[in-house]
């Protein structure tokens, strides 16, 4: 019995060195088992291993892939246009025993360090090489392979492998923006004023077609009625010479009628004619002219109200007539 309480102590004590000799690695870690410092082991597989105790140590780096966000980063393109710049980055460890061997014990927040400045570095060479338009335009992948490309160099020291690199933002720093804003506020008014010019350069040639389309389809009209205006007094004098050739006293007749109409139907006009003017040749009932009156009288000129119920002609009217004293 004595025995068995003092074996169960060193059995305990013997288990427990032998747990502490195991480790597992998991699939999203790498493995160093360190004695004295010196690495004796580096597993990067996942499984259970031994050590042993006591003597070695072990040390566990993330095997996942981990990111890096740079500070803004002030740098000067090409055309002298200051731009304020960061950057993420993707990386991993793919060399642990190197990545152990550089940044020694503080492990990764070392790495992130020294990351960083390598990743400024690549910023600074790349973007300072090209026009401030180049950053600042969407089409910079190739701008970013570049910086990758080169941060990945510097970074194999360190046994880590930088994946991707992404430009967060490109800015103009504070003091620049107003002169920024200017310029751009010059150059779009003066575009403006192009565009306006311009408008107004074609509005001028549209209207200049316009009035011209205008004239020239007034001229033609106006000729066209010119045409047959001529061609409608042509065909009434036709019309007149008939009518005149057909009955040349009584033609004469009906327009002598439309001058006395035209003549004596104005409002206060006054005519002073000699009684033997041919004005009134029609008038007058002596000779040939009395026997014209009364066949055109009969023809166009209804008998007046008077006459036909027999009441007696006026002596005054008919001598003022015979008289060519007239005054309207």
């Amino acid at each position: 019995m004595k025995k068995l309480t003092l074996l169960l102590p060193v059995v305990v004590v013997a288990a427990a060195v032998g747990l502490s000799a195991l480790f597992i690695v998991d699939e999203r870690e790498n493995v160093l088992v360190l004695q004295f410092g010196q690495v004796k082991q580096v597993r990067t597989d996942p499984g259970l291993y031994f050590r042993i105790p006591f003597i070695q140590e072990v040390v566990r780096y993330d095997a996942r892939i981990l990111g890096l966000q740079t500070q803004p980063l002030e740098i000067t393109p090409l055309d002298d246009r200051r731009l304020v710049v960061d950057a993420f980055a993707r990386w991993r460890i793919v060399d642990v025993e190197r990545f152990r061997q550089a940044v020694g014990m503080e492990g990764i927040r070392a790495a992130q360090i020294r990351l960083d400045r390598i990743m400024n570095a690549a910023i600074r060479e790349v973007l300072g090489a090209v026009p401030s338009g180049a950053v600042l335009s969407e089409d910079r992948t190739i701008l970013m392979n570049r910086i990758r490309d080169r941060a990945r160099r510097e970074a194999g020291g360190l046994g880590v492998e930088v994946i991707d690199v992404r430009l967060t933002r490109t800015d103009l720093p504070e003091q620049n923006l107003a002169a920024t804003f200017a310029r751009m506020r010059a150059e779009r008014e003066r575009e403006a004023a192009d565009e306006i010019a311009r408008g107004n350069e074609a509005a001028q040639r549209v209207r200049a077609l316009a009035d011209r389309t205008v004239v020239e389809l007034v001229s033609s009209a106006r000729r066209e009625s010119e045409i047959i205006r001529g061609e409608a007094d042509a065909q009434r004098n036709r019309i007149y010479a008939e009518a005149f050739g057909q009955d040349p006293e009584f033609f004469a007749f009906t327009r002598s009628m439309t001058a006395y109409e035209r003549a004596l139907n104005r409002q206060n006009a006054s005519m002073v004619l000699a009684p033997d003017s041919e004005f009134f040749q029609f008038l007058r009932t002596d000779g040939l002219n009395g026997q014209i009156l009364a066949q055109a009288g009969r023809r166009a000129i209804p008998e007046p109200p008077a006459a036909a119920e027999g009441m007696p002609r006026d002596p005054d009217a008919e001598a003022g007539t015979e008289g060519g004293d007239i005054t309207n």
